[in-house]
């Protein structure tokens, strides 16, 4: 191993912030919990490097499992791990010995794809994580500890134009020695390029990787981890340096000459109908940035030169598809109806311009082409909407894009009259690249035929197929009203655990929260919201929709199973009792529907709404008349909003017989009326549950299956209504009763 050059840190930062703490450092025994603690420190900032993008590795000794004898090894990150989770046991831990084996069995460029299948042969002892594509850049690189980032500032420079000029003048201007190795796909090609680059370069102290990111390394895990962040806090400066003495604005200056005047209202519009129009090959989920940064790019004057360029860095490639969207708009001079206009109009030009980039590139051993939609879209005036299998890729897929700006804001600063008039760009490694790297203003994007060798590399396809299938719900969202207590609960808890994203929303908000909380236990807290929401006043409806809509983009079912059982009450006239009655159990059903139906359509994906009816509805019974008969109006209810929303919306309902397991409308008064109803024996001392028990066991007898109705029978009947195994059902209710013969239909 080679002698480690002196690592250049600072004492200060200007934007980065040193977080390495010696104490904690102390307290980590092994060079294995150490290099965790490097990697969690450098994934905490976005921009450092991006959620599952970079790498880091250490070089350490290890007792050989086998002879019991030191052993040389290398712990590098795990295929598709996150530097800033990733635990000691997400390293793949392999022999150095045997991967320096590995350079005599290299049989060239063409042939590098098969050097993958020798990782799981060197690694060490029963070690069997994933080792990732970047294994051997890291174990050729004669330095004990190695980073490899993403950094926005440092792939700014990458993607440039005149990048390898404008490096030369950083390591002049900082006392530096970095080196500059032009484009090629990660692998095992490059890591022997890294490995020449190094030795050709004495004393060399990191490594840009043209339009891909940054190497630096250092001989202890701490001056590693300084020397990265210095590294890429110098480059900020140089940069923004530059930025700051640009004789233009960013990205040309604005575009637009008008504001949108009420912004979140716009989105709440469009938002369904994008989400509608990128879901054509399977659904997707949405996450919307309003930020600065994205304002300030999606309304300047290069927006659409540079959306059609797309990204550089083959880490955001991977995330953003080759290009964004970019749906042009004044709102100065048009509203919002246009862009509705202009949605069907871009996606169909961009599906046809992803399949002949396929045709143009694909061979015949290539994967099938893959969803043709966009996973970013771009407005003026708006910002960005960013898509993907869920909410989390959805943001991060945003955020990835974000980062894409600030590259490109940052190799457009270091323009000069020299970039836009040379020849070939240093990121060309060979002659006949020149023609493929496409440049505007000095912006380097990556080629088409590279991104396509990234995309449907047969290593990427194989770590697709090693995604778990999606669930029932998966890619789906799901509003619940009533979604606090009893059934709804359930249906929340359901929903969660079969892969949807779930809306909790119900009248009483602090339980709504407490049950989205629930659900998030069994997704995550990214996959679920929760929501106030009044039956009673259709303003709440609407919040809670567009509340929704913001939220993820739209919704693909609406469930509901708020009612009210009103009791008796003298004070109250019969009309009141009735007219409350109806209104919440009735007309508030078609309100949530007709509000509802407005996004569902917008989307136009097939969607479906679940209504909660009763047994009741059939059964006549005195001194329930009101609830009885307002669930006689749902049932019919149920089958005009199916033929009036169909094809698209199926519409259906459940009637259960009495639920009394968590219900909200059967509290410990009313339990006991019910007891000295039915002349069951109880004692007030008695806890409330176990009074709802004995309650529960009586309607239970009178049932076929002589079993207690729970909110569990209620919600796996409204999940298959909801879901796609009822795709062919509409217009009908299931009664979830045990078996009521009064019940039965006639």
């Amino acid at each position: 191993m080679s002698e480690t050059p002196t690592t250049i840190a600072r004492s200060t930062t200007t934007f980065l912030q040193n977080l390495w703490d010696d104490r904690e450092a102390a307290t980590l025994q092994s060079p294995l919990d150490l290099l965790r603690y490097r990697s969690n420190l450098l994934g905490e900032d976005l921009r450092i490097t991006n959620f599952g993008g970079g790498n880091t590795s250490s070089k350490f000794e290890l007792p050989d499992p086998l002879t019991g004898k030191p052993a040389r090894v290398m712990a590098v990150k795990g295929s598709g791990g996150d530097l800033r989770s990733i635990g000691a046991s997400g390293f793949a831990l392999l022999y150095l010995d045997k991967l320096d084996v590995l350079i005599d069995r290299y049989r060239g460029e063409a042939h590098e794809d098969e050097m993958v299948g020798f990782y799981p042969l060197c690694a060490f002892g029963e070690n069997r994580v994933a080792a990732s594509i970047d294994t051997a850049l890291h174990a050729f690189l004669p330095f004990p500890h190695v980073d490899h980032l993403h950094p926005d500032w440092a792939i700014a420079l990458a993607a440039s134009a005149n990048g390898a000029t404008r490096l030369e003048e950083f390591n002049r201007q900082y006392g530096r020695n970095i080196a500059w190795v032009p484009w090629q796909r990660p692998g095992f090609e490059l890591a022997l390029m890294l490995k020449r680059a190094v030795a050709e370069r004495p004393g060399c102290d990191g490594i840009i990787l043209g339009g891909h990111g940054l190497f630096t390394w250092g001989p202890t895990q701490r001056e590693c981890y300084v020397n990265s962040i210095t590294t890429i806090d110098q480059m900020g400066e140089f940069i923004e340096a530059h930025a700051r003495r640009a004789t233009r604005p960013a990205f040309g200056g604005a575009a637009i000459t008008g504001v949108v005047a009420d912004r979140e209202s716009a989105v709440a519009e469009l938002f369904p109908y994008l989400r509608g129009a990128v879901s054509s090959n399977r659904r997707v989920i949405g996450h919307y940035d309003g930020s600065e940064d994205a304002l300030a790019f999606a309304n300047s004057t290069w927006a659409g030169d540079l959306c059609g360029l797309g990204t550089s860095c083959p880490d955001h490639f991977l995330r953003t598809r080759i290009s964004p969207m970019f749906i042009p708009w004044d709102p100065a001079k048009e509203d919002t109806a246009a862009i509705r206009g202009r949605i069907a109009e871009r996606i169909a030009r961009y599906r046809d311009d992803y399949a002949a980039y396929y045709k143009a590139f694909a061979e015949p051993a290539s994967p099938a082409l893959r969803d043709s939609n966009p996973s970013v879209v771009v407005i003026p005036g708006l910002g960005l909407f960013g898509f993907g299998k869920d909410k989390r890729e959805a943001r991060i897929t945003t955020e990835f894009f974000v980062n894409a700006i600030h590259v490109m804001r940052g190799a457009t600063a270091l323009e000069d009259e020299q970039s836009a008039t040379a020849g070939a760009v240093p990121q060309v490694r060979r002659k006949e690249q020149a023609k493929e790297f496409k440049v505007f203003h000095n912006y380097v994007a990556l080629p088409r035929l590279e991104a396509f060798r990234i995309e449907y590399w047969a290593l990427e396809e194989a770590k697709l197929q090693r995604l778990p299938p999606d669930r029932e719900f998966s890619r789906r969202v799901v509003v619940i009203v009533g979604g606090a207590s009893g059934i709804g609960r359930e249906v929340a808890h359901q929903i969660a655990k079969r892969g949807g994203h779930v809306v909790v929303a119900d009248q009483n908000a602090a339980s709504a929260a407490e049950a989205a909380q629930e659900a998030a236990k069994l997704s995550s807290a990214e996959m679920v919201q929760s929501l106030a929401l009044d039956l009673t006043k259709r303003e709440t409806i609407e919040a809670a929709i567009r509340a929704a809509v913001l939220q993820f983009g739209g919704f693909d079912s609406v469930i509901n199973t708020a009612a009210i059982y009103p009791t008796p009450d003298p004070a109250q006239p019969p009309e009141a009792v009735w007219g409350k009655t109806l209104q919440i159990n009735v007309t508030s059903n078609y309100v949530l529907a007709q509000e509802t139906a407005r996004v569902l359509k917008a989307q136009n994906l097939p969607a479906s709404i679940v209504l909660t009816s009763s047994a009741n509805a059939v059964v006549p019974k005195a001194g329930s008349e009101a609830y009885d008969i307002s669930k006689a109006a749902v049932n019919h209810l149920v089958r005009e909003l199916a033929i009036g929303l169909g094809p698209l919306v199926r519409v259906n309902g459940i009637a259960p017989a009495t639920v009394i397991a968590g219900s909200s409308m059967f509290p410990r008064d009313r339990v006991i009326v019910a007891l000295k109803k039915y002349a069951i024996p109880f004692d007030e001392q008695e806890s409330s549950d176990a009074l709802r028990d004995k309650l529960a066991e009586f309607y239970a007898r009178r049932t076929i299956t002589r079993r207690p109705i729970l909110p569990i029978d209620n919600a796996n009947a409204i999940c298959f209504l909801a879901g796609d195994q009822s795709a062919r059902t509409t217009g009908h209710i299931i009664p979830v009763d045990g078996g009521l013969p009064e019940a039965f239909l006639r």
